[in-house]
């Protein structure tokens, strides 16, 4: 007779065996492990966005000792001594020939960045300078001599424009002169000048983005300018009765009115020098410190990854 096999008992695998709560469970757990690890990439990212906002975004560690040991620092200072005389001389054209033709001086703005650029980063006005420093893009030193330079570049360039016009006689147009900051008009043209200030330290500071393509670094610095001068003029014609009660620029301001404050005595003397110091000079360089800051921190909200 025929026996009958006996059926072995098959192997079951492990995993066959284990409850699907049990299986439910581990996904799960891998779900949240997931979950908490891109949790943790995003704090990091968050705080390495921020963690770094006062830092120094400069590369070389500049002292007073070091900084004059270079060639390069002269060419910047010979850069922003050029850059900021051919700036006065092409802002005291427009302010001759009026708002009508800026269309015409954006252009040699943008050319006038475009040259200067390479050299020093085309600063070309003590409010940027300031904001630069103060958003610690540039050392403090560098700051400073790169403010004295400026000074000098925009006398140099009133020196020029005024010896043409004393050439000319009587036939030549009269250098308008910066209106006198009436009694209680001290704040408006101080808050504009803050205003205009800030809109130029922004738009370089957004410029700075674009550093390398200095087309588009020139472009979007002109475009600062121009609105800030557009928004100025408006202003001013409105609602002040002038055409010429800002000029956005310190280094241009010390030679078109605090230097040339007269009064009647010493005391008014120094009052309106004081008055024009801080209108003109002060309050546009906190304007550039604004304008840095105001981009470093919306940068900043918008840093996602």
């Amino acid at each position: 007779m025929a026996t009958k096999k006996s059926k072995t008992p098959k192997k079951t695998n492990a995993s066959s065996t284990k409850p699907k709560s049990a299986t439910k469970t581990a996904k799960k757990t891998d779900l949240e492990a997931k979950k908490t690890n891109l949790s943790e990439k995003k704090s990091t990212t968050k705080k390495s966005c921020w963690k770094d906002f006062f830092a120094p975004k400069y590369e070389e560690k500049e002292s007073i000792l070091t900084i004059f040991k270079t060639r390069k620092f002269y060419g910047s200072l010979l850069g922003e001594v050029l850059g900021t005389m051919l700036l006065a001389l092409l802002l005291l054209s427009i302010s001759l020939m009026g708002i009508a033709n800026i269309a015409t001086y954006i252009f040699a703005i943008i050319a006038l960045l475009i040259a200067v650029y390479a050299f020093s980063g085309a600063c070309l006005n003590p409010l940027i300078a300031v904001g630069m420093m103060a958003s610690r893009r540039i050392s403090v030193i560098r700051g400073v001599m790169y403010v004295i330079a400026e000074v000098v570049g925009a006398w140099i360039g009133w020196l020029i424009f005024n010896g043409f016009h004393l050439a000319g006689g009587e036939s030549a147009y009269d250098i308008p002169a910066m209106t006198e900051i009436a009694e209680g008009g001290f704040w408006t043209i101080a808050l504009l000048e803050l205003l205009g200030a800030a809109i130029i330290a922004f738009f370089f500071a957004r410029a700075l983005a674009y550093k390398r393509s200095v087309f588009t670094f020139a472009a979007t610095v002109a475009g600062g300018i121009c609105l800030a001068v557009v928004v100025g003029y408006v202003i001013s014609a409105a609602f002040l009765g002038a055409n010429n009660n800002f000029i956005f620029n310190p280094a241009v301001a010390l030679m078109m009115k605090i230097f040339p404050t007269a009064g009647e005595n010493f005391g008014e003397i120094l009052g309106g020098i004081c008055q024009a110091l801080s209108a003109y000079a002060l309050l546009p360089m906190i304007g550039g410190v604004i304008g840095f800051y105001l981009a470093d921190f919306t940068n900043k909200i918008a840093c996602e990854e």
